[in-house]
Protein backbone atom coordinates (compact mmCIF):
# COMPACT_ATOMS: atom_id res chain seq x y z
CA UNK A 1 0.00 0.00 0.00
CA UNK A 2 1.18 3.40 -1.25
CA UNK A 3 -0.54 6.83 0.00
CA UNK A 4 -0.17 10.38 0.20
CA UNK A 5 -1.10 11.63 3.65
CA UNK A 6 -2.27 15.03 1.67
CA UNK A 7 -5.03 13.37 -0.24
CA UNK A 8 -6.37 11.03 2.71
CA UNK A 9 -6.78 11.30 6.78
CA UNK A 10 -3.26 10.15 7.44
CA UNK A 11 -4.43 9.85 10.95
CA UNK A 12 -4.94 6.16 11.74
CA UNK A 13 -1.99 4.98 9.57
CA UNK A 14 0.62 7.50 11.51
CA UNK A 15 -1.19 6.65 14.71
CA UNK A 16 -0.48 2.95 14.35
CA UNK A 17 2.74 3.03 13.00
CA UNK A 18 4.15 5.18 15.16
CA UNK A 19 3.69 3.06 18.32
CA UNK A 20 4.26 2.85 21.33
CA UNK A 21 3.51 6.30 21.86
CA UNK A 22 4.33 7.85 25.61
CA UNK A 23 1.06 9.81 26.96
CA UNK A 24 1.63 12.47 28.29
CA UNK A 25 -1.38 13.71 31.29
CA UNK A 26 -1.23 16.71 31.43
CA UNK A 27 -2.70 19.24 33.95
CA UNK A 28 -3.38 23.21 33.13
CA UNK A 29 -5.23 25.75 34.69
CA UNK A 30 -7.86 28.46 32.72
CA UNK A 31 -8.13 31.97 33.57
CA UNK A 32 -11.07 31.50 35.39
CA UNK A 33 -8.92 28.58 37.72
CA UNK A 34 -10.17 25.60 36.31
CA UNK A 35 -8.20 23.02 36.13
CA UNK A 36 -8.14 20.85 33.23
CA UNK A 37 -6.86 17.23 32.57
CA UNK A 38 -6.62 15.71 29.68
CA UNK A 39 -4.12 12.63 27.73
CA UNK A 40 -1.79 13.52 25.02
CA UNK A 41 -0.03 10.60 22.93
CA UNK A 42 1.19 12.62 20.45
CA UNK A 43 4.29 13.74 22.98
CA UNK A 44 7.64 12.91 23.81
CA UNK A 45 10.77 14.41 25.29
CA UNK A 46 13.46 16.17 22.63
CA UNK A 47 16.45 17.14 24.84
CA UNK A 48 18.07 16.81 28.54
CA UNK A 49 20.22 20.24 28.42
CA UNK A 50 17.51 22.08 28.67
CA UNK A 51 15.48 19.32 29.72
CA UNK A 52 12.40 19.78 26.84
CA UNK A 53 9.21 17.87 25.93
CA UNK A 54 6.93 18.50 23.29
CA UNK A 55 3.44 17.40 22.79
CA UNK A 56 0.87 18.26 19.98
CA UNK A 57 -2.72 19.97 20.80
CA UNK A 58 -4.65 20.04 17.42
CA UNK A 59 -7.60 21.62 16.68
CA UNK A 60 -10.94 20.51 17.53
CA UNK A 61 -13.42 18.94 14.71
CA UNK A 62 -14.79 22.57 14.26
CA UNK A 63 -11.17 24.21 14.23
CA UNK A 64 -11.38 25.76 17.91
CA UNK A 65 -8.43 25.55 20.41
CA UNK A 66 -9.23 22.17 23.17
CA UNK A 67 -8.41 23.75 26.81
CA UNK A 68 -5.08 22.43 27.32
CA UNK A 69 -4.03 24.56 24.42
CA UNK A 70 -5.87 27.88 25.83
CA UNK A 71 -5.16 27.38 29.13
CA UNK A 72 -0.79 26.46 28.26
CA UNK A 73 -0.82 29.81 25.59
CA UNK A 74 -2.57 32.21 28.76
CA UNK A 75 -0.95 30.61 31.98
CA UNK A 76 2.47 29.54 30.61
CA UNK A 77 3.02 26.32 32.84
CA UNK A 78 1.61 22.53 32.81
CA UNK A 79 2.58 19.24 34.81
CA UNK A 80 2.69 16.17 32.79
CA UNK A 81 1.50 13.49 35.29
CA UNK A 82 2.60 9.93 34.27
CA UNK A 83 0.17 8.20 32.77
CA UNK A 84 0.37 4.42 34.39
CA UNK A 85 -1.51 1.06 34.10
CA UNK A 86 -3.78 1.39 37.48
CA UNK A 87 -4.87 4.20 36.20
CA UNK A 88 -5.53 2.84 32.73
CA UNK A 89 -9.42 4.12 33.38
CA UNK A 90 -8.96 7.30 34.33
CA UNK A 91 -6.46 8.55 31.68
CA UNK A 92 -8.64 7.48 29.59
CA UNK A 93 -11.90 9.06 30.89
CA UNK A 94 -10.24 12.52 30.97
CA UNK A 95 -10.15 12.57 27.34
CA UNK A 96 -13.67 12.89 27.16
CA UNK A 97 -14.46 16.39 25.76
CA UNK A 98 -16.01 18.49 28.83
CA UNK A 99 -17.36 22.06 28.66
CA UNK A 100 -14.50 25.14 29.38
CA UNK A 101 -15.84 25.84 32.95
CA UNK A 102 -15.86 22.10 33.98
CA UNK A 103 -12.31 19.80 35.42
CA UNK A 104 -12.35 16.49 33.94
CA UNK A 105 -10.07 15.83 37.88
CA UNK A 106 -13.67 14.98 39.33
CA UNK A 107 -15.51 13.18 36.65
CA UNK A 108 -12.33 10.57 36.87
CA UNK A 109 -12.24 10.16 40.90
CA UNK A 110 -8.94 12.10 41.45
CA UNK A 111 -7.53 14.33 43.48
CA UNK A 112 -4.85 17.43 43.23
CA UNK A 113 -1.52 18.07 45.00
CA UNK A 114 0.56 21.40 44.48
CA UNK A 115 3.28 21.12 42.14
CA UNK A 116 6.97 22.77 43.73
CA UNK A 117 8.17 25.32 40.70
CA UNK A 118 4.81 25.55 39.18
CA UNK A 119 1.08 27.06 39.52
CA UNK A 120 -0.65 24.40 38.15
CA UNK A 121 -1.39 21.15 40.88
CA UNK A 122 -0.36 17.29 40.14
CA UNK A 123 -2.51 14.67 39.87
CA UNK A 124 -1.71 12.84 43.37
CA UNK A 125 -2.52 9.39 42.12
CA UNK A 126 0.31 9.31 39.35
CA UNK A 127 3.50 8.40 40.67
CA UNK A 128 6.11 11.12 38.48
CA UNK A 129 5.40 14.42 37.37
CA UNK A 130 7.37 16.55 34.86
CA UNK A 131 6.05 20.41 36.01
CA UNK A 132 7.10 22.57 32.67
CA UNK A 133 7.13 26.21 31.59
CA UNK A 134 6.32 26.80 27.88
CA UNK A 135 8.93 27.89 25.90
CA UNK A 136 7.03 28.51 22.18
CA UNK A 137 4.06 27.44 20.49
CA UNK A 138 3.61 26.92 16.69
CA UNK A 139 0.52 26.51 14.92
CA UNK A 140 0.07 24.80 12.05
CA UNK A 141 -3.20 25.99 10.36
CA UNK A 142 -6.83 27.08 11.44
CA UNK A 143 -8.17 23.87 10.07
CA UNK A 144 -9.86 21.16 12.10
CA UNK A 145 -7.14 18.75 13.09
CA UNK A 146 -4.00 21.48 12.54
CA UNK A 147 -1.12 20.65 14.80
CA UNK A 148 0.10 23.01 17.88
CA UNK A 149 3.43 22.14 18.74
CA UNK A 150 4.27 23.18 22.55
CA UNK A 151 7.62 23.58 23.19
CA UNK A 152 7.98 23.14 27.57
CA UNK A 153 10.97 23.12 29.41
CA UNK A 154 11.14 20.66 32.92
CA UNK A 155 11.69 22.76 35.66
CA UNK A 156 11.24 20.13 38.67
CA UNK A 157 10.61 16.37 38.23
CA UNK A 158 9.04 14.35 41.14
CA UNK A 159 8.87 10.35 40.94
CA UNK A 160 7.86 8.13 43.80
CA UNK A 161 10.57 6.39 45.65
CA UNK A 162 8.30 3.46 45.16
CA UNK A 163 8.71 3.46 41.70
CA UNK A 164 12.77 3.27 41.68
CA UNK A 165 15.29 1.02 41.63
CA UNK A 166 18.71 2.20 42.46
CA UNK A 167 17.73 5.50 42.51
CA UNK A 168 16.24 5.61 39.27
CA UNK A 169 13.02 5.14 37.30
CA UNK A 170 12.01 1.03 36.76
CA UNK A 171 9.76 0.34 34.12
CA UNK A 172 8.54 -2.63 35.39
CA UNK A 173 7.57 -0.61 38.83
CA UNK A 174 6.27 2.35 36.81
CA UNK A 175 4.02 0.65 34.39
CA UNK A 176 3.99 3.90 31.52
CA UNK A 177 1.13 3.24 29.49
CA UNK A 178 1.36 3.74 25.85
CA UNK A 179 -0.90 4.57 22.83
CA UNK A 180 -1.02 2.25 19.68
CA UNK A 181 -3.78 2.45 16.41
CA UNK A 182 -7.51 2.28 16.94
CA UNK A 183 -8.31 1.54 20.59
CA UNK A 184 -5.33 -0.75 21.50
CA UNK A 185 -3.13 0.13 24.51
CA UNK A 186 -0.06 -1.19 26.06
CA UNK A 187 1.80 -0.82 29.20
CA UNK A 188 5.37 -1.55 29.89
CA UNK A 189 4.43 -4.98 31.61
CA UNK A 190 1.25 -6.36 30.28
CA UNK A 191 1.12 -5.61 26.85
CA UNK A 192 -1.65 -5.03 24.21
CA UNK A 193 -5.16 -4.07 25.82
CA UNK A 194 -8.09 -2.48 24.25
CA UNK A 195 -10.30 0.93 25.91
CA UNK A 196 -12.58 2.65 23.54
CA UNK A 197 -11.89 6.36 23.71
CA UNK A 198 -15.83 7.88 26.10
CA UNK A 199 -18.25 9.84 24.36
Amino acid sequence: MELDPREIDPYPYLSGIVTPRPIAWITTVSAAGVVNLAPYSFFNVFGDNPAIVVFSANLKPDGTKKDTLLNVESGGEFVINASVARLAEAVNLTSKGLPHDESEVPLAGLTLTPSVRVNVPRVAESPAHLECVVREVKAYGTHAGAPNLVIGEVVWMQIADAALTDGLPDPRKLQTLGRMGGTFWCDSSRGLFEQARPG
